[in-house]
């Protein structure tokens, strides 16, 4: 069965994470990606760990499957040449080197372009190709950092926090591939290729939502709140008699029939928490009165009365739960692939469900230059 990109061919010059994370999304739904390092591998992720399988690091594994391997030395002008030779066959190139590699190699858009007019060429940086920052090397971390993330996340007393994964990374990797995909839809009217220029730091900002927005109307600068919502009151974790559970309470509907399973009516006519911007105003009395009743029941019970009722509410559960719970097994969320180095491997499946062109997990992420001798003699063949 085909899927939903194939045909379209991807030359990817990306390494670590936003980069990767992109083509792997293409790639699992059916182009052909093409992943070029360095001779002797230049994808830092590949010896970061542990945890490693046979030397085979878990973070390379985690998005680099559905890919191709090929090794070419970009700082040689025969290097330069054969990657001129192959953007003539591809549909897209996409790198996130710094601002100005890709002009010093001589492989930038306005060459490219000139090679092949239909080319979508997309470029990852930390800080995007304008503006007073664009030659600054960018990283997750810092941009969590930089834009605002960390400022919001944790509470008073913990002080800024990252989240747990490169969040950032995933972000751009995940607006890269809505640029790509839109590109590439577009070209079937103009037959014209074009430049996307995407940046962790501007998909940072764009993931603040209603906080920045909450900003940009108020002027107040947001604090930390922790596990609480900064607009909806109770929306938040909740100690339990056996462990921790988050409430989600989305409009005063829900609010009043939550306040019944807590056997606690009174809470739902009481004039300061009747409206949910009454309870945004007085959470500092609502909430400690909702953590009481909570902590004199386990968890299970909550989830159960929440569920009988449609409470939005879930378990906090850790990555062994994760993995083992019944849903994603049933989503197929966690698949396995034979690697010829770390032999079987578990790998975190695709989200996307698509009917007629479902994603495929055809390839295990590559070694380095595993494909060099398929891809460089289809070359020569067509010289």
């Amino acid at each position: 069965m085909s899927g939903a990109l194939s045909g379209i061919k991807i030359l990817d010059l990306s390494r670590v994470l936003a980069g990767p994370y992109c083509t792997m999304i293409l790639g699992d739904l059916g182009a052909e990606v093409i992943k070029v390092e360095a001779p002797g591998g230049s994808d830092d992720t590949r010896k970061w760990g542990p945890p490693f399988k046979n030397g085979v690091s878990a973070y390379y594994l985690c998005a680099n499957r559905n890919k191709k391997s090929i090794t070419i030395d970009l700082k040689t002008e025969e290097g330069v040449e054969t990657v001129k030779q192959l953007v003539q066959e591809s549909d897209v190139v996409i790198n996130n080197f710094k601002t100005g590699t890709m002009e010093r190699f001589g492989i930038d858009y306005d060459v490219l372009k000139e090679l092949n007019p239909k080319i979508v060429y997309c470029s990852i940086t930390g800080f995007g190709e304008t503006g007073p920052y664009k030659d600054m090397p960018g990283y997750d971390f810092i941009i969590q950092a930089m834009s605002g993330l960390m400022s919001i996340t944790g509470d008073e007393q913990s002080g800024p926090q990252k989240l747990g994964v490169a969040i950032v990374d995933i972000l751009t990797g995940l607006y890269a591939t809505i640029g790509i995909q839109a590109a590439l839809l577009e070209r079937t009217t103009s037959g014209k290729g074009q430049k996307i220029d995407v940046s962790l730091y501007d998909s940072a900002v764009s993931a603040l939502i209603n906080i920045g927005s909450n900003y940009l109307m108020s002027g107040e600068i947001p604090t930390r709140l922790g596990n609480n919502h900064a607009n909806i009151v109770p929306y938040q974790t909740f100690d339990t008699a056996d462990g921790q559970m988050v409430i989600a309470i989305g409009n005063d509907r829900q609010y009043a029939t939550f306040c019944n399973i807590l056997e606690k009516p009174e809470l739902a006519t009481d004039e300061r928490f009747i409206t949910n911007a009454d309870r945004v105003k007085h959470r500092d009395i609502i909430t400690p009165l909702i953590q009481e009743v909570m902590l004199t029941k386990r968890t299970a019970y909550w989830q159960e009365q929440c569920n009988k009722y449609g409470i939005p509410c879930g378990p906090i559960q850790n990555i062994e739960e994760v993995v083992n719970d019944p849903q994603l097994q049933a989503r197929g969320m966690f698949v396995e692939q034979e690697h010829p180095v770390a032999g079987n491997i578990k790998l975190i499946g695709s989200p996307l469900k698509l009917s007629r062109t479902p994603v495929t997990m055809r390839h295990y992420p590559p070694e380095v230059g595993e494909h060099n001798e398929e891809i460089f003699n289809k070359k020569d063949e067509k010289n």
